[in-house]
C-alpha cells in the first residue's frame, strides 16, 4: 500500500509542477521600469579641427540652407532637404559670442578685409549681418577663438561660396534658441528645421511682411572678424 501511496503522491507533485509551468509561460513579460527621457546627445563626428566632409552629388538641385551648431562648433550645408556637406568652425570667442538667429546671407566677397583688425583678411566673406558677423575662410583652433564671424577651412569656404547665393538661409543655434534637431542635426532636414527655414524664406519672399512672433531671437552683430 505504501508503494501506491508513494506513487500516487509523485503523480500529484508532476501535475501541480506541469500546471504552475503552463501559467508562468502564459504570463506577458513584465514590463520595465519607466525611464527619464535622456538628454539629446551630441552629433556623431569624426572631424578634427580643419576637416569637412563635401558631397555634392548628394543633391544636385534644390535650396541651400545652413545651420552652425554653436555648442558643437559644427556647421550643416543642406541642398533640395539632404547634407552636402558638414564642417568644424570656430565662432565668437566669450565676450564676442556669436549671435544666434535666423539670417540670410546679405554679400558675398571673395576678397574681404576687416576694417578694424590691422586689415586681417577674410577670404569668402559672407556677409550675415550689416554689423559684422559674417561667413569666411580662418584659423581653426578647434574652440570658439574669433571676435564674433564663423570661421570656415579655407578648401570649405571656397567650396560653399560657390554654391550660396544672396539669399541662403543661415540658422545659428544653441540649446537655448533652438530645439534639439535643429542644432544637431542629420543627414536629412527634419520637420522643425524645415519649419524655421520655411519661415525664414517666407521673409525673404516677402520682405514687406512682419515675422512672425515665435521667430527665433538675432542679437545684436559684432564689427569684426
Amino acid at each position: 500500500m505504501d508503494r501506491w501511496f508513494w506513487q500516487a503522491m509523485a503523480i500529484a507533485v508532476l501535475g501541480a509542477c506541469a500546471i504552475g509551468c503552463a501559467v508562468a509561460q502564459s504570463l506577458p513579460p513584465a514590463s520595465p521600469p519607466a525611464m527619464s527621457p535622456a538628454p539629446p546627445a551630441p552629433p556623431a563626428t569624426t572631424l578634427k579641427p580643419g576637416d569637412f566632409d563635401w558631397r555634392p552629388e548628394a543633391s544636385p538641385f534644390g535650396d541651400m540652407l545652413l545651420v552652425v551648431s554653436l555648442p558643437h562648433q559644427l556647421l550643416y550645408a543642406y541642398r533640395g532637404g539632404l547634407q552636402i556637406g558638414r564642417s568644424t568652425v570656430s565662432t565668437g570667442r566669450p565676450g564676442y559670442e556669436t549671435p544666434t538667429g535666423v539670417f540670410t546671407i546679405l554679400q558675398k566677397e571673395v576678397e574681404h578685409r576687416s576694417n578694424l583688425y590691422d586689415d586681417a583678411p577674410m577670404p569668402y566673406m559672407q556677409r550675415l549681418t550689416w554689423d559684422g558677423v559674417a561667413l569666411h575662410a580662418g584659423a581653426l583652433p578647434g574652440y570658439p577663438a574669433s571676435h564674433g564671424c564663423i570661421r570656415l577651412p579655407s578648401a570649405f569656404a571656397k567650396l560653399l561660396y560657390g554654391v550660396t547665393t544672396n539669399e541662403t538661409v543661415v540658422i545659428v543655434a544653441d540649446y537655448d534658441s533652438f530645439a534639439p534637431d535643429v542644432v544637431a542635426p542629420g543627414d536629412t532636414v527634419s520637420p522643425g528645421l524645415q519649419a524655421v527655414a520655411a519661415r525664414a524664406y517666407d521673409q525673404v519672399a516677402n520682405p514687406d511682411a512682419a515675422p512672425p512672433a515665435e521667430a527665433p531671437r538675432c542679437a545684436p552683430g559684432i564689427t569684426n572678424p
